[in-house]
Order: C-alpha cells, then sequence, then structure tokens
C-alpha cells in the first residue's frame, strides 16, 4: 500500500527545493495527504498553450537538465526521484508538445521506474505519487513493459480506498487501452507525426478513428 506521507518520513527534503516545487505544483496538497483535495485532471490532462508556456517558464531549464542526465541526485531518494521522472516524462512533453524532443527522456525516466519498483520505491510514495510514478509505463512502446503497467495499477486499485476507487479505475482503463495498442502496432501511431516516422496502412484507419492519448 502506498506510505502515509504524514507519517512515512518521505516528504521531499527541504535541501532540494526544485523537487519540492515540482511535486508542489504537481501533486498541490497530495503530497501530505496523499490525493489533493481539489481535483487536478485539467492540471493533468487537460494541457493547452498556457499550462505549456508556464511550466516551460517555471520548470523549463529543470527539464532540459534532466534530459541531458543532468540531476542524478535526485535518484537517490523516493520523492526527488518521483519529481525527476515527473519532469522527464509530464513537463517534457508540455515544454516540447509535438517534437520529438518530448520523449528524449523517456528511457531514463523508464529505467528510473523500473529500478524504483525493484526498490519498493513505488509503494512508499503517496498515492498520487505513485500514480505518475508509472506513468513512464504506460508511455513505453515495449509490450512487456505495457503488461507491467496494467499490474501495477491493478495493484493500486486492488488496496485503494473507497473513495478512490473511481479514479484509479480509469487509470486501470487508460492502462489497458495503451497495452493494446502497442500489442496490435508495436507503437503508438499517434506519435508517428512527431518522431518523423511513416505511418502504415492500418494506423492511418486507426488516427482517423481511433482514441488518442496524449503524446
Amino acid at each position: 500500500m502506498p506510505a502515509d506521507p504524514a507519517t512515512s518520513g518521505l516528504a521531499p527534503a527541504q535541501a532540494n527545493p526544485d523537487a519540492s516545487r515540482i511535486l508542489a505544483f504537481w501533486l498541490e496538497d497530495g503530497v501530505q495527504l496523499g490525493w489533493p483535495s481539489r481535483n487536478l485532471s485539467e492540471l493533468w490532462f487537460g494541457g493547452g498553450a498556457a499550462l505549456d508556456q508556464s511550466i516551460n517558464r517555471d520548470f523549463g531549464a529543470l527539464v532540459r537538465q534532466s534530459q541531458a542526465g543532468g540531476l542524478t541526485a535526485w535518484e537517490n531518494q523516493p520523492m526527488e526521484r518521483l519529481a525527476l521522472v515527473i519532469l522527464l516524462d509530464q513537463f517534457a512533453r508540455n515544454v516540447f508538445r509535438a517534437q520529438a524532443q518530448a520523449f528524449a527522456g523517456d528511457a531514463r525516466a523508464l529505467s528510473l521506474v523500473m529500478d524504483g519498483i525493484d526498490r519498493g520505491w513505488d509503494r512508499q510514495l503517496p498515492l498520487a505519487g505513485s500514480v505518475f510514478f508509472y506513468m513512464p509505463l504506460m508511455h513505453a512502446e515495449n509490450l512487456a513493459v505495457q503488461e507491467t503497467c496494467v499490474r501495477c495499477f491493478q495493484a493500486l486499485l486492488a488496496d485503494a480506498a473507497p473513495e478512490r476507487r473511481k479514479a484509479l479505475q480509469g487509470n486501470v482503463d487508460f492502462a489497458l487501452s495503451h497495452r493494446d495498442i502497442i500489442a496490435r502496432f508495436g507503437r503508438f501511431p499517434y506519435r508517428n507525426a512527431a518522431l518523423g516516422r511513416t505511418s502504415r496502412s492500418e494506423e492511418e484507419e486507426f488516427l482517423r478513428s481511433g482514441p488518442r492519448f496524449g503524446q
């Protein structure tokens, strides 16, 4: 079960104000409560030019550092590693929307997450933090990783308090949908344009009528 941050001692270190700032922006009081007290779906999944510009202004330099292999000290503590994963996997997609650079940190994010799972750090985070720690799994163009993603979100749902089950069921459903796309195509067709990939005929049909999940 994800940790209770009020008692776990896993709050981000005050010595790392940048990590604290990332988590406060993305999770708000979910850092302390386990789940934000207000609905952050628009922030998390809404996108838009204004949000992209705000994240680039406030966090763009850190995104670029993370993509260049920097901020390695953040890897050594669960909450700081979560902040690094959010930079690589979430904020990069805002800063570099519809560009190949949006995905430049995906391999590092995935490596950090898989290692974190092996250490058990994913279950030491606040619940909302665990959700975003798993997102690089959902973004991976690899079927085995997608299966891991489904299992991770199913485990969160199984342990969740009743008031969190609706949101977490949504995460499970999205994980299954992403898994099914990778099982069918081996990649996400809606990334093809940004990555300069030629869409196959069946992908073109999917792009006309199938679901899209951001980037």
